[in-house]
């Protein structure tokens, strides 16, 4: 287990306690998820994870966020995770607000419509580079990567995600619902 800020690693240890509460359906798409990285790392590559929501603003980066820091936790290796949109918006102040009550370090690294931060979880773990973005933007995987579809919108409007080995939906509920 890497060293994962302690308030972090308390969430992750409550949120474990609760892995009974997931639905069997779910349960059986996240088991694609899982059986692909195994496969991936079996053949020596990259387990590569684009996390997909409409707008890139909250659902997809909230799941690239926590897989990273789970991944970190069990101390998988080889094992990268990304985010991305149907289109770019900006990741959404709500959502910078909820990781850092958590316990995530993030910094606004500049002002424009579309900022970029640093989101850091660990004394020893290169810091997560966070905006919004397009799927297929240049600094997410082309090919040998697993495509996780985070909202139903989204998974609607992209049925087909160049480059994928494989297309998994595993939506969430909007988070603007709860704002």
């Amino acid at each position: 287990m890497q060293q994962i800020f302690p308030d972090i690693r308390k969430y992750i240890e409550d949120r474990i306690t609760e892995f009974g509460l997931i639905p069997s359906d779910r349960k059986q798409q996240l088991e694609k998820i899982r059986s692909y990285i195994e496969e991936q790392l079996k053949g020596n590559k990259e387990g590569n994870l684009i996390f997909i929501c409409t707008h890139n603003s909250r659902r997809s980066h909230f799941a690239q966020i926590w897989t990273r820091v789970a991944v970190d936790y069990y101390g998988v290796k080889n094992v990268s995770t990304y985010s991305g949109g149907t289109e770019a918006t900006a990741f959404n102040p709500r959502a910078v607000e909820a990781l850092t009550k958590v316990g995530f370090q993030i910094e606004q690294q500049d002002e424009s419509q579309n900022p970029v931060y640093r989101l850091t979880y660990s004394e020893v773990t290169d810091p997560l580079v966070i905006f919004s973005k397009k799927y297929d933007h240049k600094m997410n995987p082309k090919e040998d990567f697993c495509a996780v579809m985070t909202c139903s919108e989204a998974d609607e409007a992209c049925p087909v995600v160049i480059g994928s080995d494989l297309r998994v939906s595993i939506p969430y509920e909007d988070p603007k619902m709860y704002d």
